[in-house]
């Protein structure tokens, strides 16, 4: 639907509050207030905007709530020395759960906005220069007091992570007082996808405002320490992906063998979530939905890792894209496997090469 360029003024004043009067609105734009009253009704009438309060119909946006960091990664060139120094080389790059997966999307076709916090540094231009191509951070809060969260990684010779450092003291100010001015932007997004960066009281609030306005919810825990912020239930929630141990945290049952992996999904579904997985790295993932059985699914064998870093915020990207493109649970997760993958043998956080296209080719040559 083509716009012109005050319709495209008003409709951003609106996604960002829903309740400004024609007058508000006339004086923002520079325009009478009967000339702004026409423009309002012609929107209507095309069915941008419907209903009371100038709620905007849905849009095509995934709005993704939760960590935007630089990760700066420490690759060891010998075997681990504890107690002394490691000889090494260094690479920085962006990162974040919740910003992975919005640049995943992001360079997937989707469109894709970023609510975060972050302070007013180097670190936060890094991720906005690397980020603003693939995803909307127009706005993204700020914290004169905090520094933007990072994460940094020392991994073995073989990729495999020794241990991981975590400056996220930021997200503290992700607060339901800033989920509250976005709220128009749940109202409207296509789909919700939150990290437990986020605080105890702010996932749940992002949560209850998801189910008020019948918008789907993904929440990924990050780790299992953040387990702690999930919420009472899963009732609402349209996707929970979370890798065994952090499965293991929230159900209380120790995860041995296949069957109880089966058995941690059903009660994840039977705590309210309408899709589950269970991650389990070389092992595959388990899946199931209240419509279908619960099923396993291998990992790729002969990866050439070169950098676990990302592979599991590319694997829930890959899933959401094929939910979001009208796929079947299966579909969905063989691409969230196959990006998973991809990034494995890649040394980006986030492939360069990731498309839509892309990704279907690629699963064209596995067949």
């Amino acid at each position: 639907m083509k716009l012109n360029e005050k319709e495209k003024a008003v409709i951003a004043l609106l996604r960002k509050n829903p309740f400004l009067t024609q007058q508000e609105m006339a004086d923002m734009v520079d325009m009478s207030r009967p000339a702004l009253a026409n423009l309002i009704s012609g929107l209507m009438r095309r069915g941008v905007i419907e209903g009371r309060a100038y709620i905007l119909a849905k849009v095509n946006e995934v709005v993704c709530i939760g960590g935007a960091n630089v990760d700066r990664k420490f690759h060891l060139k010998e075997v681990t020395q504890l107690g002394t120094s490691n000889p090494t080389s260094m690479s920085v790059s962006v990162g974040g759960v919740a910003r992975n997966i919005a640049e995943n999307l992001g360079r997937l076709d989707h469109s894709v906005r970023l609510l975060t916090v972050a302070g007013d540094d180097q670190d936060w231009q890094l991720i906005e220069q690397e980020s603003e191509g693939y995803v909307d951070v127009s706005l993204v809060g700020f914290s004169p007091d905090a520094a933007t969260g990072s994460y940094s990684a020392v991994l073995d010779p073989d990729g495999e992570l020794v241990i991981a450092l975590a400056n996220m003291d930021v997200y503290d100010s992700l607060s339901i007082s800033y989920i509250e001015e976005n709220d128009p932007l749940i109202a409207n997004a296509s789909l919700v996808v939150m990290d437990l960066n986020c605080p105890k009281e702010t996932v749940e609030f992002v949560k209850e405002r998801a189910q008020f306005h019948g918008t789907g919810l993904v929440i990924i825990p990050v780790s299992s320490p953040k387990m702690a912020r999930m919420p009472e239930n899963l009732e609402g929630i349209t996707w929970f992906v979370c890798n065994r141990d952090e499965a293991e945290t929230y159900t209380g049952q120790s995860i041995q063998n296949e069957e109880d992996w089966k058995r941690a999904v059903s009660l994840l579904l039977e705590s309210g979530a309408e899709n589950v997985i269970v991650t389990a790295g070389a092992k595959g993932v388990m899946a199931g939905s209240k419509n279908s059985e619960i099923v396993h699914f291998p990992a790729y064998k002969n990866v050439n890792v070169k950098d676990v870093t990302g592979a599991g915020d590319a694997f829930v990207s890959g899933v959401l894209h094929g939910y979001l493109a009208g796929m079947e649970l299966e579909e969905s997760i063989q691409r969230g496997v196959l990006n998973a993958t991809k990034t494995l043998e890649s040394s980006y956080t986030v492939r360069p090469e990731l498309s839509k296209d892309q990704l279907e080719i690629e699963m064209e040559e596995l067949k």
